[in-house]
Protein backbone atom coordinates (compact mmCIF):
# COMPACT_ATOMS: atom_id res chain seq x y z
CA UNK A 1 0.00 0.00 0.00
CA UNK A 2 3.11 2.60 -0.13
CA UNK A 3 2.13 3.62 -3.39
CA UNK A 4 -1.49 4.73 -2.06
CA UNK A 5 -0.14 6.09 0.73
CA UNK A 6 2.81 8.17 -0.64
CA UNK A 7 0.82 9.62 -3.52
CA UNK A 8 -2.57 10.02 -1.10
CA UNK A 9 -0.84 12.22 0.90
CA UNK A 10 0.90 14.77 -1.84
CA UNK A 11 -2.20 15.13 -3.41
CA UNK A 12 -4.47 16.04 -0.54
CA UNK A 13 -2.33 18.27 0.36
CA UNK A 14 -2.55 20.14 -3.06
CA UNK A 15 -6.91 19.30 -2.40
CA UNK A 16 -6.86 21.07 0.87
CA UNK A 17 -5.60 24.05 -0.82
CA UNK A 18 -8.27 24.32 -2.92
CA UNK A 19 -10.85 23.59 -0.36
CA UNK A 20 -10.11 27.65 0.33
CA UNK A 21 -12.04 27.85 -2.92
CA UNK A 22 -15.46 26.45 -3.10
CA UNK A 23 -16.15 26.87 -6.57
CA UNK A 24 -13.03 24.55 -7.83
CA UNK A 25 -13.56 22.02 -4.65
CA UNK A 26 -15.44 18.88 -6.82
CA UNK A 27 -13.45 19.62 -9.92
CA UNK A 28 -10.29 19.35 -7.74
CA UNK A 29 -11.52 16.30 -5.66
CA UNK A 30 -12.33 14.50 -9.30
CA UNK A 31 -8.51 15.46 -10.77
CA UNK A 32 -6.76 14.42 -7.13
CA UNK A 33 -8.81 10.78 -7.48
CA UNK A 34 -7.93 10.59 -11.31
CA UNK A 35 -4.45 11.72 -10.66
CA UNK A 36 -4.00 8.72 -7.71
CA UNK A 37 -5.12 6.08 -10.00
CA UNK A 38 -2.96 6.81 -13.41
CA UNK A 39 -0.14 7.73 -11.39
CA UNK A 40 -0.41 4.55 -9.24
CA UNK A 41 -1.18 2.16 -12.24
CA UNK A 42 1.36 3.84 -13.69
CA UNK A 43 4.18 2.96 -11.02
CA UNK A 44 2.58 -0.56 -10.47
CA UNK A 45 2.81 -1.43 -13.90
CA UNK A 46 6.53 -0.16 -14.57
CA UNK A 47 7.58 -1.86 -11.34
CA UNK A 48 6.20 -5.37 -12.64
CA UNK A 49 7.27 -5.08 -15.97
CA UNK A 50 10.69 -4.41 -14.95
CA UNK A 51 10.64 -7.27 -12.50
CA UNK A 52 9.64 -9.43 -15.13
CA UNK A 53 12.22 -8.68 -17.66
CA UNK A 54 15.02 -8.46 -14.83
CA UNK A 55 14.48 -11.72 -12.46
CA UNK A 56 17.02 -10.31 -10.24
CA UNK A 57 15.27 -7.17 -9.33
CA UNK A 58 11.91 -10.19 -8.13
CA UNK A 59 12.82 -10.31 -4.86
CA UNK A 60 13.50 -6.47 -4.35
CA UNK A 61 10.61 -5.19 -1.45
CA UNK A 62 9.57 -2.62 -4.14
CA UNK A 63 8.89 -5.45 -6.14
CA UNK A 64 7.14 -8.00 -3.59
CA UNK A 65 4.97 -4.50 -2.60
CA UNK A 66 4.15 -4.01 -6.05
CA UNK A 67 3.08 -7.95 -6.28
CA UNK A 68 0.94 -7.41 -3.46
CA UNK A 69 -0.61 -4.07 -4.37
CA UNK A 70 -1.33 -5.52 -8.12
CA UNK A 71 -3.46 -9.06 -6.14
CA UNK A 72 -5.15 -6.51 -3.66
CA UNK A 73 -6.17 -4.34 -6.57
CA UNK A 74 -7.43 -7.15 -8.29
CA UNK A 75 -9.66 -8.83 -5.24
CA UNK A 76 -10.95 -5.96 -4.84
CA UNK A 77 -12.14 -5.30 -8.47
CA UNK A 78 -10.10 -2.12 -9.10
CA UNK A 79 -8.07 -3.95 -11.86
CA UNK A 80 -8.83 -6.27 -14.01
CA UNK A 81 -6.89 -8.93 -16.41
CA UNK A 82 -8.82 -7.86 -19.18
CA UNK A 83 -11.79 -5.36 -19.74
CA UNK A 84 -14.27 -4.20 -22.40
CA UNK A 85 -12.54 -1.69 -24.91
CA UNK A 86 -15.25 -0.44 -27.39
CA UNK A 87 -16.72 -3.44 -29.10
CA UNK A 88 -13.33 -4.81 -28.42
CA UNK A 89 -11.37 -6.47 -25.30
CA UNK A 90 -8.48 -5.44 -23.73
CA UNK A 91 -5.37 -7.67 -22.27
CA UNK A 92 -3.94 -5.83 -19.58
CA UNK A 93 -0.61 -8.51 -19.58
CA UNK A 94 1.21 -6.70 -16.66
CA UNK A 95 -1.49 -7.99 -14.71
CA UNK A 96 -1.11 -11.37 -15.95
CA UNK A 97 2.59 -10.85 -14.99
CA UNK A 98 2.14 -9.96 -11.36
CA UNK A 99 -0.36 -13.44 -10.97
CA UNK A 100 3.05 -15.43 -12.00
CA UNK A 101 5.48 -13.11 -10.06
CA UNK A 102 2.46 -13.87 -7.24
CA UNK A 103 3.36 -17.21 -7.04
CA UNK A 104 6.92 -17.88 -6.06
CA UNK A 105 6.98 -15.74 -3.36
CA UNK A 106 4.51 -17.00 -0.95
CA UNK A 107 4.74 -19.58 0.83
CA UNK A 108 2.82 -22.95 1.78
CA UNK A 109 0.61 -22.45 4.85
CA UNK A 110 -1.87 -24.15 6.27
CA UNK A 111 -5.47 -22.55 5.75
CA UNK A 112 -8.37 -23.71 8.00
CA UNK A 113 -12.08 -23.27 7.73
CA UNK A 114 -13.60 -24.85 10.61
CA UNK A 115 -12.76 -28.63 10.14
CA UNK A 116 -11.78 -28.16 6.80
CA UNK A 117 -7.84 -27.96 6.23
CA UNK A 118 -6.01 -26.69 3.49
CA UNK A 119 -2.07 -26.49 2.68
CA UNK A 120 -1.75 -24.03 -0.17
CA UNK A 121 0.19 -20.41 -1.09
CA UNK A 122 -2.61 -18.63 -2.38
CA UNK A 123 -5.08 -17.64 0.77
CA UNK A 124 -8.93 -17.63 0.08
CA UNK A 125 -11.40 -14.92 -0.34
CA UNK A 126 -13.32 -13.97 2.68
CA UNK A 127 -16.00 -10.92 4.15
CA UNK A 128 -18.14 -12.08 1.38
CA UNK A 129 -21.41 -10.78 3.63
CA UNK A 130 -20.08 -6.83 3.45
CA UNK A 131 -19.13 -7.80 -0.21
CA UNK A 132 -22.76 -8.81 -0.68
CA UNK A 133 -21.85 -12.35 -2.51
CA UNK A 134 -24.14 -15.54 -1.18
CA UNK A 135 -21.56 -18.46 -0.91
CA UNK A 136 -23.19 -22.19 -0.38
CA UNK A 137 -20.46 -24.42 1.35
CA UNK A 138 -18.20 -25.81 -0.33
CA UNK A 139 -17.84 -22.77 -2.77
CA UNK A 140 -14.20 -21.78 -2.74
CA UNK A 141 -12.59 -18.80 -3.96
CA UNK A 142 -9.06 -17.60 -3.81
CA UNK A 143 -8.45 -14.40 -2.82
CA UNK A 144 -7.32 -12.20 -5.66
CA UNK A 145 -10.43 -12.52 -7.36
CA UNK A 146 -13.01 -10.47 -7.80
CA UNK A 147 -16.68 -11.42 -7.04
CA UNK A 148 -19.70 -8.66 -7.70
CA UNK A 149 -22.46 -7.95 -5.41
CA UNK A 150 -25.52 -10.33 -6.21
CA UNK A 151 -23.54 -13.18 -7.25
CA UNK A 152 -24.06 -16.58 -6.07
CA UNK A 153 -21.35 -19.12 -5.56
CA UNK A 154 -23.32 -22.76 -5.02
CA UNK A 155 -20.06 -25.15 -3.91
CA UNK A 156 -17.66 -24.66 -7.12
CA UNK A 157 -14.31 -23.06 -7.33
CA UNK A 158 -13.13 -19.37 -8.48
CA UNK A 159 -9.29 -19.20 -9.47
CA UNK A 160 -7.42 -15.94 -8.70
CA UNK A 161 -7.41 -13.14 -11.23
CA UNK A 162 -11.10 -14.06 -12.00
CA UNK A 163 -13.66 -11.28 -12.89
CA UNK A 164 -17.27 -12.38 -11.80
CA UNK A 165 -20.10 -9.66 -12.73
CA UNK A 166 -23.04 -8.72 -10.67
CA UNK A 167 -26.22 -11.29 -10.50
CA UNK A 168 -24.01 -14.03 -11.86
CA UNK A 169 -25.07 -17.70 -11.21
CA UNK A 170 -21.99 -20.16 -10.47
CA UNK A 171 -23.71 -23.35 -10.34
CA UNK A 172 -22.37 -26.44 -8.74
CA UNK A 173 -19.49 -28.22 -9.40
CA UNK A 174 -18.84 -25.31 -11.59
CA UNK A 175 -15.32 -23.75 -12.13
CA UNK A 176 -14.21 -20.61 -12.76
CA UNK A 177 -10.67 -20.63 -13.88
CA UNK A 178 -7.61 -17.94 -13.49
CA UNK A 179 -8.21 -14.92 -15.20
CA UNK A 180 -11.47 -15.67 -16.57
CA UNK A 181 -13.71 -12.68 -17.38
CA UNK A 182 -17.62 -13.43 -16.48
CA UNK A 183 -20.20 -10.55 -16.99
CA UNK A 184 -23.05 -10.19 -15.22
CA UNK A 185 -26.31 -11.81 -15.21
CA UNK A 186 -24.56 -14.96 -16.45
CA UNK A 187 -26.32 -18.65 -15.25
CA UNK A 188 -23.18 -21.09 -15.61
CA UNK A 189 -24.80 -24.31 -15.03
CA UNK A 190 -23.81 -27.37 -12.67
CA UNK A 191 -20.26 -28.59 -13.97
CA UNK A 192 -19.74 -26.16 -16.75
CA UNK A 193 -15.71 -25.97 -16.91
CA UNK A 194 -14.72 -22.39 -17.55
CA UNK A 195 -10.61 -22.69 -18.28
CA UNK A 196 -7.39 -19.89 -16.67
CA UNK A 197 -5.16 -18.56 -19.07
CA UNK A 198 -1.94 -17.17 -17.34
CA UNK A 199 0.21 -17.87 -20.06
CA UNK A 200 1.60 -16.54 -22.79
CA UNK A 201 0.86 -13.60 -20.34
CA UNK A 202 -0.53 -11.84 -24.03
CA UNK A 203 -3.30 -14.64 -24.39
CA UNK A 204 -6.95 -13.73 -23.73
CA UNK A 205 -8.28 -15.21 -20.80
CA UNK A 206 -11.87 -16.45 -21.62
CA UNK A 207 -14.29 -14.78 -22.01
CA UNK A 208 -18.51 -14.87 -21.19
CA UNK A 209 -19.78 -11.53 -22.06
CA UNK A 210 -23.51 -10.49 -19.66
CA UNK A 211 -26.79 -12.34 -19.97
CA UNK A 212 -25.34 -15.60 -21.65
CA UNK A 213 -26.41 -19.16 -20.42
CA UNK A 214 -23.89 -22.04 -19.95
CA UNK A 215 -25.66 -25.36 -20.28
CA UNK A 216 -24.67 -28.22 -18.00
CA UNK A 217 -21.21 -29.84 -18.20
CA UNK A 218 -20.20 -27.45 -20.99
CA UNK A 219 -16.82 -26.28 -21.58
CA UNK A 220 -15.01 -23.12 -22.56
CA UNK A 221 -11.31 -23.21 -22.55
CA UNK A 222 -8.05 -21.72 -24.60
CA UNK A 223 -9.12 -17.68 -24.46
CA UNK A 224 -12.71 -18.73 -26.20
CA UNK A 225 -14.79 -15.86 -26.24
CA UNK A 226 -19.04 -16.44 -25.62
CA UNK A 227 -20.23 -13.13 -27.00
CA UNK A 228 -23.64 -11.89 -24.96
CA UNK A 229 -26.88 -13.03 -24.20
CA UNK A 230 -25.46 -16.14 -26.08
CA UNK A 231 -27.27 -19.73 -25.19
CA UNK A 232 -24.67 -22.82 -24.85
CA UNK A 233 -26.68 -26.44 -24.56
CA UNK A 234 -25.50 -28.99 -22.13
CA UNK A 235 -22.00 -30.66 -22.75
CA UNK A 236 -20.99 -28.22 -25.73
CA UNK A 237 -17.23 -27.54 -25.98
CA UNK A 238 -15.57 -24.61 -27.27
CA UNK A 239 -12.01 -24.24 -27.62
CA UNK A 240 -9.39 -22.16 -29.46
CA UNK A 241 -9.68 -24.49 -32.47
CA UNK A 242 -13.05 -25.92 -32.12
CA UNK A 243 -15.34 -25.49 -35.12
CA UNK A 244 -18.23 -23.19 -34.63
CA UNK A 245 -20.55 -23.63 -37.54
CA UNK A 246 -23.72 -21.54 -38.35
CA UNK A 247 -26.36 -23.43 -39.62
CA UNK A 248 -28.96 -20.88 -39.59
CA UNK A 249 -28.43 -19.72 -43.48
CA UNK A 250 -28.59 -21.82 -46.54
CA UNK A 251 -24.77 -21.66 -46.33
CA UNK A 252 -22.73 -22.97 -43.11
CA UNK A 253 -20.72 -19.74 -41.42
CA UNK A 254 -17.96 -21.30 -39.54
CA UNK A 255 -15.94 -19.46 -36.61
CA UNK A 256 -13.30 -20.02 -34.29
CA UNK A 257 -12.85 -19.38 -30.55
CA UNK A 258 -16.12 -16.93 -30.80
CA UNK A 259 -20.08 -17.21 -30.24
CA UNK A 260 -21.62 -14.48 -31.68
CA UNK A 261 -24.13 -12.65 -29.03
CA UNK A 262 -27.32 -14.07 -28.93
CA UNK A 263 -26.51 -17.06 -30.19
CA UNK A 264 -27.84 -20.70 -29.40
CA UNK A 265 -25.32 -23.50 -29.66
CA UNK A 266 -26.06 -27.42 -29.37
CA UNK A 267 -23.29 -29.87 -29.79
CA UNK A 268 -22.62 -31.37 -33.03
CA UNK A 269 -20.44 -33.07 -35.13
CA UNK A 270 -19.12 -33.27 -38.55
CA UNK A 271 -17.18 -35.56 -40.72
CA UNK A 272 -13.39 -36.15 -40.79
CA UNK A 273 -11.29 -38.38 -42.87
CA UNK A 274 -8.19 -40.25 -41.09
CA UNK A 275 -6.00 -42.69 -42.61
CA UNK A 276 -8.23 -45.54 -40.46
CA UNK A 277 -10.85 -44.06 -42.06
CA UNK A 278 -13.97 -41.67 -41.81
CA UNK A 279 -14.89 -40.77 -38.49
CA UNK A 280 -17.11 -37.83 -36.71
CA UNK A 281 -15.33 -35.20 -34.72
CA UNK A 282 -17.61 -32.82 -32.44
CA UNK A 283 -18.01 -29.69 -33.07
CA UNK A 284 -20.69 -26.68 -32.40
CA UNK A 285 -23.54 -25.85 -33.97
CA UNK A 286 -25.51 -22.28 -34.17
CA UNK A 287 -29.13 -23.16 -34.49
CA UNK A 288 -30.32 -19.62 -34.06
CA UNK A 289 -30.98 -16.34 -32.13
CA UNK A 290 -32.38 -15.54 -29.31
CA UNK A 291 -35.40 -13.30 -29.94
CA UNK A 292 -35.20 -9.68 -28.99
CA UNK A 293 -37.12 -9.38 -25.75
CA UNK A 294 -37.43 -7.25 -22.39
CA UNK A 295 -37.37 -9.39 -20.25
CA UNK A 296 -34.12 -11.55 -20.82
CA UNK A 297 -35.87 -14.69 -18.29
CA UNK A 298 -38.11 -14.82 -21.23
CA UNK A 299 -36.25 -14.61 -24.12
CA UNK A 300 -34.42 -17.33 -22.58
CA UNK A 301 -37.03 -19.36 -22.22
CA UNK A 302 -38.25 -19.13 -25.70
CA UNK A 303 -34.71 -19.86 -26.98
CA UNK A 304 -34.77 -23.29 -25.06
CA UNK A 305 -38.54 -24.38 -26.21
CA UNK A 306 -38.16 -23.25 -29.37
CA UNK A 307 -34.69 -24.78 -30.57
CA UNK A 308 -34.91 -27.76 -28.36
CA UNK A 309 -31.96 -26.57 -26.31
CA UNK A 310 -31.22 -29.20 -23.32
CA UNK A 311 -29.60 -27.42 -20.44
Amino acid sequence: MLYVRTISADLARRNDLAESKPETVQLTRLFVNFAIRIFIMHNLKSTIENAWDDPHQRSEPVTREAVNEVICLLDKGKVRVAEPFGDSWHVNDWVKKAVLLYFPQQIMQTITCGPLEFHDKIPLKSDYAAQGVRVVPHAIARYGAFISPGVILMPSYVNIGAWIGPGTMVDTWATVGSCAQIGAGVHLSGGVGIGGVLEPVQAAPVIVEDGCFLGSRCIVVEGAHIGREAVLGANVVITASTHIIDVTGKSPVEYKGFIPPRSVVIPGSYPKKFPAGEYYVPCALIIGQRKPATDLKTSLNNALREFGVAV
